[in-house]
């Protein structure tokens, strides 16, 4: 649980509020009631950010009142200071994602690799399916929107 002092507007965990009480036996349970005896109110968790771009998240930004009451806020993120960051940004989310989906067709084309052993003869269909997957990073869109092939 946070809890917000009202005199300061500082956010806390209930342990670090308790904590500015040293000498006080206060209740195992904190209520509402006695929170704001002591001067806080609870925060309540606040919705997550929704929509963006794939490169963005919901990331928390503080508190805010609503209808008198006080929930964390939260923000799509991250927020950059210049276009130089976030082209770095990017530039690492972009390559972070190519990995995985590199990793997910890598794994796909292992499961087909018994059909190429020495004494197989694989379909066409098969041996287009294995094409597609190793063509699958030169897609428009990659690495973020991926048209899998399907197996034969």
């Amino acid at each position: 649980m946070q809890i917000r002092i009202k005199e300061t507007g500082m956010v806390m965990l209930e342990n670090e509020f308790r904590n500015l009480f040293p000498n006080s036996s206060l209740p195992q349970q904190l209520t509402e009631e006695s929170i704001n005896a002591l001067g806080g109110d609870i925060v309540g968790e606040g919705p997550q950010a929704t929509g963006g771009t794939v490169y963005q998240y919901s990331q928390y930004a503080g508190v805010e009142q609503v209808d008198g009451k006080w929930f964390t806020k939260y923000i799509l993120g991250p927020v950059f200071t210049n276009t130089e960051e976030e082209a770095a940004y990017k530039l690492q989310k972009d390559a972070e994602q190519a990995t995985r989906i590199r990793l997910q067709r890598d794994a796909k084309l292992q499961e087909t690799d018994w059909r190429f052993r020495v004494d197989m003869n694989p379909s066409q269909a098969w041996r287009d399916y294995c094409q597609a997957l190793r063509d699958v990073p030169s897609q428009a869109g990659f690495p973020w929107t991926i048209n899998w092939p399907e197996s034969p």
